[in-house]
């Protein structure tokens, strides 16, 4: 859905490619030389990931991947995303990574949904391909990051491609990203993000957070979230060097902080928390760090004056969502005062300045009085292209004058978003949107669960965490072990709840809706907002 006429970028923004594709063209020509990428200890330079992404991009057009075509990727955090990332970018093809922390099932579904023609997976995941190789409906090649007999492997493949760039032009309006994220009916959303949606943000951020080719980005998140991608292709824009993490292991973050120089990195405050707990932090050379950024949720007071005297840098809270292409608010270094300011520590910081932002009643459709809670809508040229095959979606979640419904209620204060609770049900874990409905119609299909309602609840670690109340069937006694092990049959174990609580009966209004605020009500008394 087109959006209308947005807040501009600041009219100094420098000028910056304007597709994926182009970034690595820019520096692999101009700094060949200079590293790109470094995982587990060997490097790649801008001119390697330049040749390597034609090769990519030759071998994908040699398969029959075309122009806005879709191409699936299962792995952990490695260097090859990236090369497949931006080798698709100079085809103009569209690569879906899927979140690989999902239930066999869970992926054949998004795959399928994508209508991917060619997947690649890490060696760690074939036994979940092994599982749905015979799902897989448009699936036409399969290659191998990494060694198996029976499939094409990726080195041997790529070492057969041509390194000339194909030069296949984009537009700012194609897809670059298509990220899933679940949505309230249980079943996965194809989020387009395009060129144009991305680089509304990139060079804009880059400048603000002092990115520059002489750095060095910490890449520890995972790279199926915008989080993790957008954060990395970021610091790319400008040419610096990413430290490429397989996965989030607070021990190797410690480690390699002082060892690479790290000037600049994105975590969630569980990781950060997760940091200040390791042996020999207090100990380690951070003069290095320039900024951390956080986001998915709130750092408390006590962890964040631990990380300021800890780490000594700058620190920045965001807002976003994948729907966003990420970021749409920013709590500045100067606005994270614990002594003086605490309560701008529960805001997620000001929109940006090309983000329109608006607090409205649902049931009015107009603006809430500052001070008031309602629902956050955002307009900006961040905003998706719209949900893949899915218009009705779409139309429900962006207005015909551009403004995207963000699902989260929250106020205005002198400027500063504060969020409160979420119209919709989504519980955010560790950085990761969960949705009820899915769980509950997991946990429905158990024998012994005559009626059930998912929750958040606060957790120190994670921000929330999933807790199910059940109502028993007629004679059944589960126990919460029980009923835990069964969702995690059948759900990504980052989604199954960590806890089970029994009730008689679930609280619900005359329509039959579950009232989930009653539920939740208990669990976050005392707390100053119903979201962690």
């Amino acid at each position: 859905m087109a959006n209308a006429t947005p807040p501009a970028p600041p009219a100094n923004a420098r000028q910056d490619p304007r597709t994926t594709a182009d970034i690595v063209r820019a520096h692999g020509a101009a700094r060949g030389d200079a590293p790109a990428i470094t995982f587990e200890g060997a490097t790649l330079t801008w001119g390697d990931l330049d040749r390597r992404t034609s090769q990519v991009a030759n071998g994908l057009a040699a398969l029959g991947v075309g122009s806005q075509d879709r191409i699936a990727f299962i792995d952990k955090n490695g260097p090859e995303y990236f090369e497949v990332f931006f080798g698709a970018g100079k085809i103009n093809a569209v690569t879906v990574a899927v979140n690989w922390r999902l239930a066999p099932g869970e992926m054949a579904y998004i795959i399928n949904h994508a209508e991917a023609k060619v997947l690649f997976v890490g060696p760690e995941f074939l036994p979940h391909l092994e599982k749905i190789e015979g799902d897989l409906t448009t699936v036409k090649h399969t290659i191998v990051l990494g060694d198996d007999a029976s499939r094409p492997t990726y080195e041997a493949w790529v070492g057969e491609q041509a390194a000339d760039d194909p030069a296949v032009a984009s537009a700012g309006d194609d897809v670059c990203f298509q990220l899933y994220t679940s949505g309230t009916t249980g079943l996965p959303k194809g989020v387009m993000l395009t060129n144009d949606n991305l680089f509304a943000m990139l060079p804009n951020v880059a400048e603000m957070w002092g990115v520059g080719p002489d750095d060095v980005n910490l890449v520890a998140m995972p790279l199926f979230h915008i989080g993790g991608s957008g954060w990395a292709v970021a610091g790319m824009l400008r040419g610096g060097h990413a430290i490429l993490l397989r996965e989030v292991d607070p021990a190797q973050i410690l480690q390699v902080l002082p060892q690479h120089s790290v000037t600049h990195a994105f975590l969630v405050p569980a990781v950060l928390q997760f940091l200040l707990m390791m042996p020999g932090v207090q100990d380690a050379d951070f003069s290095s760090l320039r900024l951390i950024a956080y986001g998915a949720a709130p750092i408390t007071d006590q962890v964040l004056k631990d990380c300021l005297a800890t780490f000594g840098c700058d620190f920045v809270q965001l807002y976003g969502l994948t729907e966003t292409t990420g970021a749409i608010t920013q709590l500045d270094p100067s606005d994270h005062d614990p002594v003086n300011r605490p309560e701008l520590l529960r805001s997620c910081g000001k929109p940006f300045p090309w983000v329109e932002m608006r607090v409205v009643d649902e049931a009015t459709g107009e603006d809430r009085p500052e001070g008031e809670v309602g629902e956050l809508w955002s307009r900006t040229s961040q905003n998706m292209k719209g949900y893949w095959r899915q218009p009705d979606e779409t139309a429900k979640t962006i207005t015909p004058d551009g403004w995207l419904k963000t699902g989260d209620a929250g106020y205005f204060k002198d400027g500063y978003v504060y969020l409160h609770d979420r119209v919709k049900d989504m519980i955010v874990s560790g950085g990761e949107n969960i949705y009820p409905a899915e769980i509950e119609n997991a946990l429905m299909n158990h024998p012994a669960v005559a009626d059930v309602a998912v929750i958040g609840v606060p957790s120190d670690k994670w921000g929330e965490t999933v807790k199910a109340i059940v109502v028993r069937a007629e004679g059944a006694d589960p126990t919460p072990e029980e009923l835990i092990a069964f969702s995690r049959e059948h759900l990504a174990h980052y989604k199954c709840p960590t806890s089970v609580d029994f009730a008689d009966e679930l609280p619900r209004n005359p329509s039959g809706k579950l009232l989930k605020r009653e539920l939740r009500a208990p669990y976050w008394q005392g707390k100053e907002r119903m979201v962690n």
